[in-house]
């Protein structure tokens, strides 16, 4: 469950619409704009949604035609959908191609022995993945269940690559340069941005492993330690084990302490997973082990430091500053003052293309804010409301969309993040225009295929759905709200592309909010209804 809040918002709601035999003002033949077809009217009248809000909105979009349009200028909680606004307004700025790279800088001279007689600087960039994500082929490596949401969702599936890579990858060049020893400190510039998330931690333009540390629990025997491993492993953050295995039938006690480690750049910081483990515990999600927890790394440029030392000295480079610390700011020269003489190494970052692959199918929250941060680097801006500011002066300016059909308050889709069916449409119809745009639908979660649609629909159960499957390119967007013992699912959301079975080619948006649940279950069903609602579109139009 994505974006847990603990506030409930309560939407304005007609009592002949609550999710029953009633329609809502609709009829269920046809396919007149504002009429709902029968098999979608169906979806909507479950049980589950007893007391919820639908909104809908399909265009055709080679023709313009409106296929349905129900509450098209109803102001909905979208989640995540949010992302496809941030993410297309990136892809036309900077293109699908381009990359940020992060050099590294030397102060002081390298004498005939190798020894430099200074600093090295890191100059963060922005890069989302620092090489952490990059598949022996090239390609960018995800899965369907994304260690960011591990302690949220209660598991997750690691990629394969090594996250350090890209650090051992600088390191060597370092090297390779001539470098033997390094006499003064070594540095992370992160004056480039820097933000607040959820005022949770501060998001800089460094990252090592999307900024957590993944710990994946075994089991072992009944009073034996559980089996933990975590990656990164860095003196910048040590973990304890005190997970104890205990007896079938008890209840399951996993903690993290603490889930966010203010230690890091402190010699000696170390977190400890804690508690029991029953025996015959079956993880969920994935029903099989491993078990996925996470430490977030919350003073990133403090760790990257740490893991940049250790990296060059497994390099074969002898650094005399100690290992870990604080990450010596008072040592930067001027901002953007580096010579190019003095560049020793470089990262290549992936291009910007698997960025946006990456925060869209796996709806990467840091990914997405980030986003916005470094499309108002683009802009001349450096900070995060004026980074909002601006682009709701450029989403009316170029895109048509109106400051009154939306409400954003970041650029993953926290909060209060509100828009209307038609500017959400509105977005993606413009970006069916652009040059970026076989790029941009490719990079949305593909219905059966992977990200966040990968496992949503069950097309046994009803076969003239099958060809949906990578026929359908949305974002998801998910929020549940806890309201005292009870959870409020309140905004399910699905917007994208279809490409129909007699050709057509749609934009979408199919919502509801305010849904009283009883659990994770009826957030997977309402995450499969969407899809399935995707793929009616597919089969019928």
């Amino acid at each position: 469950m994505r974006n847990l809040r603990f506030r409930l918002f309560f939407l304005p709601l007609s009592a002949a619409c609550l999710g029953g035999a009633v329609s809502c003002g609709v009829t269920d033949a046809g396919n007149a704009p504002g009429i709902v077809p029968a098999d979608v009217q169906t979806v909507f009248n479950k049980p589950l949604y007893t007391g919820g809000t639908w909104g809908m909105r399909v265009i055709d979009l080679d023709s313009g035609t409106t296929l349905i349009d129900l509450r098209p200028n109803y102001k909905f909680y979208i989640g995540s959908v949010r992302k496809t606004f941030v993410l297309g307004e990136m892809l036309n700025q900077v293109g699908p191609e381009y990359h940020y790279d992060t050099p590294v800088y030397r102060q002081g001279s390298i004498d005939p022995s190798g020894v430099l007689q200074g600093d090295l600087i890191v100059d963060a960039s922005g890069d989302l993945t620092m090489g952490g994500r990059t598949n022996p082929d090239g390609s960018i490596a995800f899965t369907s269940l994304d260690h960011n949401e591990a302690n949220t969702l209660g598991n997750a599936l690691l990629t394969a690559p090594d996250p350090l890579a890209g650090y051992a990858s600088l390191a060597s060049q370092v090297a390779a340069a001539g470098i033997k020893e390094v006499k003064g400190e070594i540095a992370v510039d992160d004056r480039l941005f820097q933000f607040n998330y959820r005022n949770e931690f501060t998001v800089t333009p460094i990252f090592v492993n999307d900024d957590v540390v993944d710990l994946s629990i075994n089991p072992t025997s009944n009073g034996m330690p559980a089996s933990v491993m975590y990656r990164p492993v860095s003196s910048a953050l040590g973990v304890n084990n005190g997970l104890v295995m205990s007896g079938a039938g008890t209840s399951a006690n996993i903690n993290l302490e603490p889930e966010l480690p203010t230690c890091i750049g402190q010699p000696g910081c170390a977190a400890e997973i804690v508690g029991n483990l029953p025996i015959d515990f079956v993880p969920p999600v994935t029903n099989q082990y491993p078990l996925i927890r996470t430490f977030r790394i919350v003073q990133p440029s403090n760790y990257a430091r740490t893991v940049f030392i250790e990296e060059l000295e497994a390099a074969g480079v002898k650094v005399d500053a100690p290992v870990v610390e604080a990450n010596p700011v008072q040592i930067l020269p001027a901002q953007n003052s580096y010579l190019p003489a003095n560049h020793v190494a470089m990262l290549t970052g992936m291009t910007f293309i698997n960025d946006a692959t990456l925060v869209l199918k796996v709806s990467y929250n840091i990914g997405a804010d980030t986003s916005l941060m470094l499309w108002g680097l683009t802009q001349g801006i450096d900070n995060f409301d004026a980074a909002l500011a601006a682009e709701q002066q450029n989403l009316a300016a170029n895109y048509g969309i109106l400051p009154s059909e939306y409400n954003f308050v970041d650029g993953a889709g926290g909060g209060e993040t509100m828009a209307t069916p038609t500017a959400v449409i509105q977005m993606l119809a413009d970006m069916y225009k652009r040059s970026v745009y076989p790029q941009y639908a490719d990079a949305l979660p593909g219905l059966g295929v992977d990200g966040s649609l990968q496992d949503t629909t069950d097309f046994e159960s009803d076969p003239t759905l099958a060809g949906a499957k990578g026929q359908v390119h949305a974002k998801t967007g998910t929020t549940v709200t806890a309201v005292g013992s009870g959870l409020v699912l309140t905004t399910q959301a699905l917007g994208g592309y279809v490409n129909t079975k007699s050709g057509k080619h749609l934009a979408f948006e199919v919502v509801v909010n305010n849904v009283p649940i009883s659990g994770l279950n009826d957030v997977i069903q309402s995450f499969q209804d969407d899809a399935t609602i995707s793929a009616i579109l597919w089969r019928d139009y």
